[in-house]
Formats: structure tokens, C-alpha cells, sequence
């Protein structure tokens, strides 16, 4: 038998079964101001929608309040709509006892708390949520609880709300094990690359040359026929200033060394453009090496364009010749980061490096025509291993997308869940 279908008045939903009606969010739901207990860890909303403690995910890259103002109590079970990222997704049902920011909407809720959750992603992933922005800030919205409970909101009767949660979790349980797998391979693939570029970097590509000691602890042997050198007779500090209409640079551990203008486009994005200042900027030239604030986690970046970039990064120029496809795979190999790592006084996201810190590892120096092999092999190997991982992301892409679809025809009734 035909489901009877009727508009349903929502402009993202289309039609919905005729039995299901509409509510605003005001008549459902409740905002909550629980109080806080001052031995309550900090919960954060996360954009995959999981609510919990920060330490059941990790400890580190997370910014701390210093003034814990308006935090709220936050208790198991209850729903939170991030008020600013809910439109990404943040939108969960916490799973933790502590407290969280004033951005986080805590409700209650008379109908099914899971079901109006599933609802209200599919809101955010319609982009619903998007027609709400205020500017706020760059890739964000305001989902306050004086818009949620405006909104109006798709409910069907209470015993099909818990059938098609039932199914939609089951669904979801499924095709999340098939992401974890392709996940699991897109690691593997990673690792493998990164074990590729030390290999080749440190070793070269002949695995039947003598080796000696490389006389670093960061290498153990290379090749016996490489001298190894300090690292600020390889490389000197480069002051220069900006050079007339230098176009200004940015530092992307994605995109490398490129324009902001051509970064924003890529991003969709927008930076705050300098105006002032700018004549203390670095003049930057193709195979120019770059230190920035990212270089403590992702390694140094090569230049293959002129501008000028900030003054707080460090500008490498070669001292000797190289060829500097060579030291761009070289500076973003694992080990060479992990001792980059070990010339700081201590470890944490961003931490500014300078010369000082890059003048303390000594850096291996194959002869020319080595490191133009090796460069060459890498340029190679690497695209082969990065078309492969860019295909499990595809597939990761369809995986998500075929989730959120689920989740939008049985939360707006365009499917029914059979009865058992």
C-alpha cells in the first residue's frame, strides 16, 4: 500500500506522510541552565556530533578558557546543538557528566531525543541552518536556542520515532564500520608514504651501498659515500625585505607556499589582509625554504613562487648547491620533524621555531645527481601513493553522503521502516 503523502509546509523537507505533523521548537523542547560542579571536566561538541568529555578524545590542541564564564552542567543524555558549529554537524546527545561553554545549547526534550537529533543534522547537512548566518565568523552560523525554538520541526507519531531511530542507528553502525575500514587504509597508505620518504631520504635508493654511521642521532647510518653537515652551513637566515609590488605569501602545510588571494579561493575562505606593515615583510623567491609557526608538526615548506611573507616566519636560502626538491622531501620526513621536535624546550601545537632550532640538526648531503634521483623517485612514488589515498577518500565522501541520505529519507518519512 501507498504511503498518503502531504507538503509539509518546509521548503527543505518536501512532502512528509500525512499523519506526521510539524511543531515549532519552542512547544518541545527546553533550554536548560544546569549548575556547575567545580570538579566537572569540559565537554565539547564535536562536528562528527559526539558529546563528551575533551578527554575521551585527546588532550592536546584544544584552547582553555582562563575565565570559565556562564559554563553550564551538562548531564548524560542530554541533547546539545552547538550554537555556532551546529550547522557542521555538532549536534549530538552527550554520553558524559561535566560542563560546557555558553555556545553549547543543552535542551530537554518531549519528543524522542535521538529522532529530533537525526532531525536536526539533517537540518544542518540541507544547509537550513546556513540561511541563518549573522556573520558571525568565517564558516559558522548562529544555532542559538532563540532561533532553534522558532524553527519548525517534523514529528511523527512516538512509536514510529523509536522505529526509525532503531533503523537508522543499525544503518549507520554499518556504514561506519565500512568507513573505519577504509579509514584503516587510508592510514596504512600514509604510513607507508611517510616510510618511503625517510627511507629514501636518509638511505637513498640503492640498498646495496655501504653505510657508515651517519654521526646524528636522528639518521643512525647513510650511505657512506654522503657527508653530513651542519645544518647553517647548508642554509643561511634571509632578511631581505619586501621587494616592490611583492605579492603576499602564506604558509598552507596543504598547498604549500602560495598567495592569500589564491589560498582563500581554494578554502573559500576569507583572511584578514595585511595593510600596515608590510614593507617589514620577507622577500621570498622560488626554492626558498620557509619556518613557520606549523613547521614544529608539519615541517619546513619549499617556495616555487615570489612575494613576500610574514616577518614572525624564518626565509632559508641555500648556501651550497642543492638541488632543493631533494631538501623539501627531506624537511618534511618524519624523522627530520621528530628531531626538529627535540630542539625545543617544550612541545605544543604552534610552538615558533627559529634558525636557532634549524641551525641544531645537521642534514645529510648527497652527491648532486643523488639527490636528483631521489627527488625524482619521490615526485613519483608519491603521487602513485597519493592517487590511491585520494580514491579511499572518495569512497570515504560517497560512504558519508549515502549516511546523510539515510538519515534524511526516513527522518522525513520519504521511506518507511517496516513493522516488525
Amino acid at each position: 500500500m501507498v504511503r498518503e503523502m502531504k507538503d509539509s509546509g518546509l521548503e527543505w523537507a518536501g512532502v512528509i506522510p500525512a499523519e506526521w505533523t510539524t511543531n515549532k521548537g519552542k512547544y518541545f523542547m527546553q533550554l536548560l541552565a544546569r549548575p556547575v560542579d567545580e570538579n566537572d571536566g569540559v565537554i565539547t561538541c564535536f562536528r562528527d556530533g559526539e558529546v563528551t568529555l575533551r578527554s575521551n578524545r585527546r588532550e592536546e590542541g584544544f584552547t582553555f578558557a582562563t575565565v570559565e564564564a556562564g559554563y553550564q552542567g551538562i548531564e548524560p543524555g542530554d541533547l546539545v546543538v552547538h550554537g555556532m558549529d551546529g550547522f557542521a554537524g555538532a549536534i549530538g546527545i552527550s554520553d558524559s557528566r561535566g560542563k560546557g561553554t555558553p555556545a553549547l545549547n543543552v535542551l530537554d526534550c518531549s519528543e524522542n531525543k535521538k529522532y529530533i537529533m537525526y532531525l536536526l543534522r539533517t537540518m544542518a547537512h540541507t544547509e537550513l541552518f546556513m540561511a541563518l548566518a549573522t556573520g558571525i565568523r568565517v564558516r559558522t552560523c548562529d544555532t542559538s536556542w532563540k532561533k532553534l525554538r522558532e524553527l519548525d520541526y517534523i514529528i511523527p507519531p512516538t512509536t514510529e520515532q523509536e522505529r526509525i531511530v532503531a533503523f537508522i542507528e543499525k544503518q549507520c553502525t554499518e556504514i561506519d564500520a565500512l568507513m573505519a575500514d577504509v579509514q584503516a587504509q587510508i592510514e596504512t597508505l600514509e604510513q607507508y608514504k611517510r616510510s618511503v620518504i625517510t627511507e629514501a631520504v636518509t638511505k637513498g635508493l640503492n640498498p646495496n651501498v655501504p653505510m657508515k654511521d651517519s654521526g646524528t642521532a636522528w639518521i643512525d647510518t647513510m650511505p657512506s659515500h654522503w657527508a653530513l653537515i651542519p645544518a647553517k652551513y647548508m642554509f643561511h637566515n634571509s632578511d631581505l625585505r619586501r621587494i616592490g609590488d611583492d605579492v603576499l605569501l602564506t604558509s598552507s602545510q596543504k598547498y604549500g607556499i602560495i598567495s592569500q588571494t589564491d589560498y582563500m579561493e581554494r578554502e573559500n575562505a576569507k583572511i584578514v589582509l595585511a595593510n600596515k606593515g608590510i614593507e617589514d615583510w620577507k622577500h621570498v623567491e622560488p626554492y626558498d625554504f620557509i619556518i613557520s609557526l606549523r613547521s614544529f608538526q608539519g615541517g619546513l615548506e619549499m617556495s616555487e613562487t615570489t612575494g613576500c611573507i610574514t616577518w614572525h616566519y624564518v626565509v632559508l636560502k641555500a648556501s651550497r648547491t642543492i638541488v632543493p626538491k631533494y631538501y623539501k622531501w627531506l624537511f618534511k620526513s618524519q624523522s627530520y620533524i621528530t628531531a626538529l621536535q627535540r630542539t625545543c624546550n617544550f612541545i605544543r601545537d604552534g610552538q615558533d621555531l627559529r634558525f636557532s632550532n634549524f641551525s641544531q640538526v645537521p642534514l645529510p648531503e648527497p652527491p648532486i645527481e643523488e639527490q636528483q634521483a631521489i627527488a625524482s623517485y619521490l615526485d613519483a612514488k608519491c603521487t602513485e601513493i597519493d592517487a590511491i589515498i585520494d580514491g579511499k577518500r572518495q569512497q570515504l565522501a560517497v560512504l558519508e553522503d549515502y549516511k546523510k541520505s539515510v538519515i534524511f529519507e526516513y527522518v522525513t518519512g520519504k521511506k518507511e521502516v517496516p513493522v516488525a
